[in-house]
């Protein structure tokens, strides 16, 4: 018989992938947006996010609905234990998403500078709070503020901003596309640097970690880790932006993976509460699980419908 408890564990935890990879590339594209100058440039990254941003966002409330619903003392846990860290989280997703459309209304170069400054801080520091969060929830901190926090939203950025710019290898052309390539390559070997610095760090600083750091989960994760990233780096030298696309996606899946292996069997370590003692009773644990076998799959559809629409490179015509 299905352990409930245990595939919801890690159904919260590939929810949080699924936001991981698809606002991922999002948060990615609005810090490359920092490094154009060119009005038509900028336009084309603005237009490449415009109509699937939103609807990525969705995800992250589907991993707190999920949290919720299934976990509900860990939910109020972490909520209530980092709710100054929650509201900085959305105020970031708020300013990444007002931003560019304020960007759109004038046309004043002044206006432009200020508003897009603030949709790159917003797109910075939604992941690298989100980090934070992340690290704290693992670690069980009393906290806000850590070096194995900072560390982790450091690495939360540069894993997003590798997924950006897999992304604009498929939205983009020309020299626009090779630009943001050359970024692409270097940031995700200071991904995988900020990886084995946060092991490390762990490794040193929490001996009650090291079991699970060196169990076969956290192995596997950062070697297909390193297995993305070199598939990343050569597909996109070929020019095969899909597969380098593809291999950018990978990633956050394997972060979930690795974070889910320290986190478990516990689902707060701060509260002592494991995942058997936090998930709900039998009835609407299996109420849950049947509505999420038949909603999931049309969502999933849903997404690759919308995709599949807005494919192909972007124009900076389209306005966002």
């Amino acid at each position: 018989m299905i352990d409930l408890a245990n595939l919801w564990f890690a159904l919260v935890f590939v929810l949080l992938g699924t936001f991981l990879f698809l606002d991922g590339f999002d948060f990615g594209v609005g810090m490359l947006f920092a490094t154009l100058d060119d009005e038509e440039e900028r336009e084309t990254l603005l237009a490449a996010i415009g109509p699937v941003w939103d609807g990525n966002e969705v995800w992250l409330v589907v991993f707190g609905g999920a949290l919720f619903a299934v976990f509900p003392a860990a939910y109020a846990g972490l909520f209530s234990r980092y709710y100054l860290l929650m509201f900085a989280i959305l105020a970031a997703l708020i300013l990444r998403g007002i931003a560019p459309e304020l960007y759109e209304q004038r046309s004043d170069d002044r206006w432009h500078r200020w508003w897009g400054r603030a949709f790159v801080v917003g797109s910075t520091t939604a992941p690298f709070f989100l980090g934070m969060f992340a690290a704290n929830w693992v670690l069980g901190a009393s906290g806000i503020v850590s070096i194995a926090a900072l560390a982790f939203g450091l690495t939360l950025v540069a894993l997003t901003l590798v997924e950006g710019s897999a992304y604009l290898g498929l939205k983009t052309r020309g020299g626009l596309r090779s630009e943001m390539m050359r970024y692409g390559r270097r940031l995700s070997f200071v991904y995988l640097a900020l990886v084995v610095v946060v092991i490390g760090y762990l490794a040193v600083t929490r001996p009650d970690l090291r079991d699970a750091l060196v169990s076969p989960i956290s192995i596997v994760s950062v070697v297909v880790s390193v297995l993305l990233v070199g598939g990343f780096v050569v597909a996109t030298r070929a020019e095969r932006f899909r597969a380098g696309f593809v291999a950018a996606a990978g990633l956050p899946y394997a972060l979930v993976a690795f974070v889910a292996n320290l986190l478990y069997p516990a689902i707060d370590p701060a509260a002592g509460l494991t995942v058997q003692e936090g998930v709900v009773s039998s009835l609407p644990l299996t109420m849950l699980t049947v509505a999420a076998a038949f909603i999931l799959p049309i969502v999933v559809v849903y997404f690759a419908v919308v995709y599949s629409v807005f494919r192909g490179p972007a124009e900076p015509s389209e306005t966002y």
